[in-house]
């Protein structure tokens, strides 16, 4: 098994390795005719490819644009056995390509056009050039010479807070400002200054300025400082604590400890901290996530993609707000003459399956094929590197270091996430957590999020408790189980409430007009009331069918793995919350309508006078009311604990979502009214049109309705409550 810190130091051995062989060899270049590049390649194959790559690049440059020894991409692949196999790196294209434009040979049309076939991607990028070069020979040895206490242009370089081979990063004085910055000198490649001009975000460290130094082979880029170290920071602490005493406060702890290590004052507590200190672990992991994902939201609208997040790139202030930083290999869509084949790398570790095709010599994906869901994929990995103490593959030390291994890599991340791995989760990670990272991690990018606004929403979710129970509930609870089964649910919340009208109509009406009718009219009357029912319940199911047909089919459909466009989604979210007023309108039409057939009946087989017959019409509308009341908050309690939830972890909610689940909770209020009103208007309606001799005959009856909606209250009552706490948690998140 490997160390989590084996692929850093791995990848730093290489960088460094490589910056020392392209000093050498453009050393070599100095006497002014080519040197053997073949004599400069390490023996190890795991460093040989990526080494000799970058020769190629700088031979190029020399051959074609300083000196004239031209040379082609095909005469390099016949003498290399690296790269007979499959194509050639995108890359070594792109430089081949702009090296012939720039020589000063004057390479014809056809060459060029021979050079472009098989390239497409090249057609856009044919008028500006930004190197790919990894180390720029010269710029190398200027950096090398830099050190805390120069001043380089407008600044005084106070202390170097981060090194790399090719990059220094100080804590720096802007004399002419007067302020402190953090200054990052490295060498002039990228678009790293121009990507994070057009990114003005609260969770991505915000730009100042850019200056190119030493001749335009190093650029110089001042930015915010944020003095609280970074996620790395996070991840040593972390390996370093027991699972048992991990918590938001952690996080502080690292930050408070990067403070101290520099001399800096720790921070008076503020409303972040506080907060941050009251979380569980998962939960500060979700929190972290959820602005990440923001960021990357906030990038991907402007043709941004970042294309290596790891920990040591999100950066932290004092306060433990995460800031996502270093877009050296990102590439932008908004930025002319640029191509995501210009620059292309990133910390193999957190790489998504399809940017590691792109890395791999033998597959035909490039960088051009990545979108958001790879920076996606590798935020999941960061942040279950952050809840685990390592990430979720079993990488070996050399990963990526040869193709066998990039291979091996690439094979790992084409499978879901190990059992053993998920066995390594903390005991208090919260399921709907868990979910959204592998979702994050499929190997299919279809199936991750589309975009960041739809991750950091699930985040949301995963820092509000009640939220999360609702919309990722335990695989084998009630309400998952329930969720599949929503017709004989409906169906049965209907039947309670139309049951319970039906036994106080019954009761109330057999007391009334038990003595004023004979058998044979009783017959008749009961042969209408079944003919009406034979008519009125398929009627019932056919509107339940039609106005359920889209409530029904979504949500199975999205079980089943089917994809809906977001307006589908919204108006289907939207009707899925007035889904209990349906049933319980459904059920009073046919109150009304069985008000209406039952004076008719009456009218034609009794005699009785017309004030009982408006006394029994008033009567089935109360049950009427009994029967839309309960109908109503048993439909409603179960469409917003068990179905509405399921829309929530696919598509992104807007405001409008909010209008409506504030609708609902206004409604709510309106029937717990009506259901208050029950013994009232059961009085009222019980007792009217009757003369006093007939009061006797229906007080029980109306007693009991009146004891009996009582109790009833304090149930619907109990609904209530835990609808509008339902309703409001939802509200936080949509």
């Amino acid at each position: 098994m490997y160390e989590p810190t084996d692929l850093v130091e791995s990848a730093e051995r290489t960088r460094t390795a490589l910056a020392t062989v392209v000093a050498q060899f453009s050393e070599a270049w100095g006497s002014g005719s080519p040197p053997d590049l073949s004599a400069y390649l390490p023996r190890e194959p795991a460093e040989r490819r990526s080494i000799l790559i970058e020769l190629i690049k700088i031979d190029l440059e020399y051959r074609w644009v300083r000196h004239d020894f031209p040379k082609r991409l095909t005469d390099y692949r016949e003498e290399f056995a690296e790269l007979q196999d499959g194509p050639l790196p995108a890359e070594l294209v792109y430089e081949e390509f702009h090296a012939l434009r720039r020589s000063s040979r004057g390479v014809d049309a056809a060459t060029m056009a021979a050079t472009m076939a098989g390239n497409p991607e090249l057609d856009e990028y044919t008028s500006d050039y930004r190197s790919t070069m990894i180390a720029r020979p010269r710029a190398q040895v200027v950096l090398g010479n830099i050190d805390v206490g120069d001043r380089v242009d407008d600044f005084d370089l106070l202390m170097r807070i981060g090194a790399g081979a090719f990059a220094q990063v100080y804590l720096a004085r802007q004399q002419s400002m007067q302020r402190l910055v953090a200054v990052k000198i490295s060498h002039n490649h990228g678009i790293e200054p121009q990507t994070l001009a057009q990114l003005d975000h609260e969770y991505i460290v915000r730009i100042f300025d850019q200056r190119l130094i030493a001749d335009g082979e190093l650029k110089l880029l001042y930015m915010q400082y944020l003095p609280g170290g970074t996620l790395l920071d996070v991840v040593h602490l972390l390996r370093a604590t027991p699972p048992e005493r991990r918590s938001g406060q952690l996080l502080l702890d690292a930050v408070d400890g990067v403070l101290a290590a520099k001399g800096e004052v720790r921070p008076s507590e503020s409303a972040v901290r506080g907060r941050a200190a009251s979380l569980t672990w998962p939960e500060t992991v979700a929190w972290l996530g959820r602005r990440l994902a923001d960021a990357l939201q906030h990038a991907s609208e402007r043709g941004v993609l970042h294309r290596d997040i790891k920990p040591a790139n999100v950066l932290l202030s004092a306060e433990g707000i995460p800031k996502l930083a270093d877009f050296n290999v990102s590439s932008s869509k908004r930025i002319k003459g640029t191509s995501p084949l210009a620059y292309f790398g990133g910390s193999l570790a957190y790489m998504s399956p399809e940017q590691l095709e792109a890395c791999h010599p033998g597959s035909p994906a490039t960088a051009a094929d990545l979108d958001t869901r790879s920076d996606i994929f590798a935020l999941a990995v960061m942040l279950w590197e952050l809840l685990t103490g390592r990430r979720p593959f079993a990488d070996a030390t050399s990963a990526g270091e040869s193709e066998t291994s990039l291979a091996r890599m690439l094979e790992l991340r084409r499978r879901p996430v190990e059992s053993r791995f998920l066995s390594e989760l903390p005991p208090d990670c919260p399921m709907a957590l868990r979910r959204v990272l592998l979702k994050c991690l499929s190997p299919d990018r279809e199936d991750r999020y589309p975009c960041g606004s739809e991750l950091a929403q699930q985040l949301d979710l995963c820092l509000e408790k009640r939220s999360r129970d609702l919309v990722y509930p335990p695989p084998n609870s009630w309400r998952a189980r329930l969720s599949r089964w929503p017709t004989p649910v409906l169906w049965s919340s209907s039947l309670v409430g139309i049951g319970l009208a039906t036994i106080y109509l019954a009761v109330h009406l057999q007391e009334l007009l038990d003595d004023r009718l004979s058998d044979a009219t009783y017959s008749k009357l009961y042969t209408s009331t079944v003919v009406f029912n034979l008519c009125a319940w398929p009627l019932a199911v056919l509107i339940y069918a039609y106005m359920s047909r889209d409530l029904l089919a979504v949500p199975r459909g999205l079980r089943k793995g089917r994809r809906y466009d977001e307006a589908v989604l919204a108006r289907v979210r939207s009707r899925t919350l007035v889904w209990g007023d349906l049933c319980a309108l459904n059920t009073f039409v046919f109150a009304i309508c069985a008000s209406v057939a039952g004076v008719m009946i009456l009218r034609w087989f009794t005699d009785l006078p017309a004030r009982l017959m408006v006394h029994a019409a008033t009567t089935v509308l109360v049950s009427g009311t009994i029967s839309v009341a309960y109908t109503f908050f048993l439909s409603t309690f179960y469409v917003v604990r068990c179905v509405y939830p399921i829309y929530l972890r696919h598509g992104v909610t807007t405001a409008h979502d909010a209008v409506v689940l504030h609708g609902l909770r206004r409604r709510t209020t309106v029937y717990l009214a009506v259901t208050a009103s029950v013994p009232l208007v059961g009085v009222l309606a019980g007792f009217s049109t009757l003369e006093p001799a007939e009061l006797p005959l229906v007080r029980d009856s109306v007693l009991g309705l009146c004891a009996a909606s009582g109790l009833a209250f304090v149930a619907v009552y109990w609904l209530y409550r835990k609808l509008d706490a339902d309703v409001r948690a939802l509200e936080r998140v949509v």
